[in-house]
């Protein structure tokens, strides 16, 4: 079967996910850690992409960004597995790819579906069993949104801006929803929208989307096409 072709939409939120080839580990300690995030901060503003979220596991990483252009979001993945292949290979002394073929991507509703991406995002090193509280964290963005360690590359978008009028009340009111969670539904509809490129949102919202390319953004329904009974049986 094809594959589909990625979506890049400009001004539009997508999430990202990449992982190490046969999920080998791609980021061994802190200093590639920190690598990594200082690329992704440069190349992001070279490419003119906002990163609204991101969390660093140790053999993948989760990154919801809007793209100004149509090539923002190509554009900048290219540049950052390269670069940061060439300095992991450099420096553990080693050779060949280290990331999985394709990375992942969706588009995500700017709304409440953006919300929960960020907290999915974020809670992801406590799901794993890495932390017990998902802002102990030190490689994701969950600090920043509770307001203990802001980012200043960081750019909260209009959804998270709505949570409250001064950072205090937006930060209070995510930590809520953060400490709240995800359903096992809305956390099984992000993981799936990513792994498979389903535009991740409302029916209005992929209908709205589908209208603009010739591209499926929704999986198709499950089971075999329904035959219909010839006349008179």
């Amino acid at each position: 079967m094809a594959r589909l072709s990625r979506l890049s939409l400009p001004d539009m939120p997508h999430h990202v996910l990449h992982r190490g080839n046969n999920r080998q580990t791609v980021f061994v300690d802190d200093e590639d850690f920190q690598h990594f995030s200082d690329l992704l901060r440069q190349l992001a503003q070279t490419h003119l992409v906002a990163v609204h979220a991101f969390v660093l596991m140790p053999n993948h990483f989760h990154l919801l960004i809007t793209p100004q252009t149509e090539q923002g979001l190509p554009l900048l993945m290219q540049a950052l597995g390269r670069a940061y292949v060439r300095y992991f290979n450099a420096r553990h002394g080693r050779s060949g790819t280290l990331w999985e073929g394709r990375y992942r991507s969706t588009v995500v509703e700017p709304a409440e579906p953006l919300l929960q991406c960020i907290i999915y995002i974020d809670s992801n090193p406590q799901r794993a069993g890495l932390v017990a509280k998902a802002e102990d964290y030190p490689w994701s963005s969950c600090a920043h949104h509770l307001g203990a360690k802001p980012m200043a590359w960081l750019r909260d978008p209009a959804a998270f801006w709505a949570l409250g009028n001064t950072p205090f009340a937006r930060e209070a009111r995510y930590a809520q929803m953060l400490a709240y969670g995800l359903s096992q539904r809305e956390s099984g509809a992000l993981t799936d929208a990513v792994q498979g490129g389903w535009a991740m949102g409302s029916a209005d919202f992929v209908q709205s989307l589908q209208s603009k390319t010739v591209r499926r953004l929704h999986k198709k329904s499950a089971g075999r096409p329904r035959l219909v009974a010839p006349s008179g049986e």
